[in-house]
């Protein structure tokens, strides 16, 4: 009788906790609650903590409300030149409107990402199509943006979420296109570095004219210089040895002398072949007195 008892009260506690559980639920801060009935919308909360529902016959999907990123690699795309870009992608999203979005999408998230994907390449598509790639390149990201949301937007509402950014990450032109291009640039590169050599050498050759130029003109200007200084030192000198003979010829003559002596004689392996009666020897016989 006890152990009745004991497996009823077990027994009721097990089916009271199975119907609290089918009638409380949890929201997370970073969830969305939608509560259905018979697959019909009769509730949307995003407030956290604990909620109830009706058991056995409502049911709660949870959707995330945080922002969402999805990369896409390797997309193609036309430029404005017809030229094929090869474009690497993120986006970023919220889902701004869970009842649009959950009829749009039927609640698979994967579902909604492929019908955002597609979206956003034909906006990405329009807005590309009208730049060149150097445009693309160098666009700036809120002008992207918009560009892209002018294509996109409209049919980014009916799906229920907010596009909050579309960047690139990477563009590449195809592998046949870009062995083309590289090439012409090694060319264009190959050429402008031969024109620049060139020019280099006509300025060199030129610098070096012009320097020689004017080493040969300084060298002239110094050498007339130096022989006018020159010229003018010896007239000087002339003049000067001229005023001393005039003014006294015995001491100029003196002195004259002892010049020619101390150049010429008391050097090692000098020779002289001088007659001894020689005037040379005049002021050596008898200094003085010119004897």
């Amino acid at each position: 009788m006890n152990n009745q008892r004991a497996y009823v009260a077990i027994a009721g506690v097990l089916a009271l906790a199975f119907v609290l559980s089918q009638t409380l639920f949890v929201v997370k801060e970073t969830e969305v609650a939608v509560t259905f009935r018979f697959r019909d919308i009769v509730g949307v909360t995003s407030d956290a903590g604990l909620h109830a529902k009706i058991p056995f016959v409502e049911t709660v999907q949870r959707f995330e409300k945080r922002i969402m990123t999805r990369n896409y690699p390797r997309e193609q795309f036309l430029t404005s030149e017809g030229k094929i870009l090869n474009v690497d992608f993120y986006v970023k999203w919220r889902i701004s409107d869970v009842g649009k979005y959950y009829r749009a999408t039927g609640g698979i998230d994967e579902t909604g990402m492929s019908r955002l994907a597609e979206i956003v390449k034909d906006g990405l598509k329009g807005t590309i199509a009208k730049r060149t790639i150097q445009q693309v390149v160098a666009a700036e990201r809120a002008e992207f943006l918009s560009d892209v949301l002018a294509f996109a937007g409209e049919s980014v509402k009916e799906l229920g979420v907010t596009l909050i950014d579309v960047r690139v990450k990477r563009i590449d032109l195809p592998d046949d296109v870009s062995e083309s291009v590289y090439s012409r640039m090694r060319s264009d590169f190959a050429r402008q570095a031969a024109q620049l050599h060139a020019e280099g050498e006509e300025e060199a050759i030129t610098i070096r004219a012009k320097a020689e130029r004017q080493r040969t003109e300084l060298l002239a200007e110094a050498t007339r210089d130096a022989e006018k200084t020159r010229g003018e030192g010896d007239a000087l000198a002339a003049n000067t040895y001229a005023r001393v003979y005039q003014k006294n010829p015995e001491f100029y003559a003196f002195h004259r002398s002892l010049q020619a002596y101390r150049e010429s004689l008391g050097r090692e392996s000098d020779l002289i072949v001088v007659s001894p009666d020689s005037e040379f020897f005049k002021y050596l016989k008898a200094p003085g007195t010119g004897h």
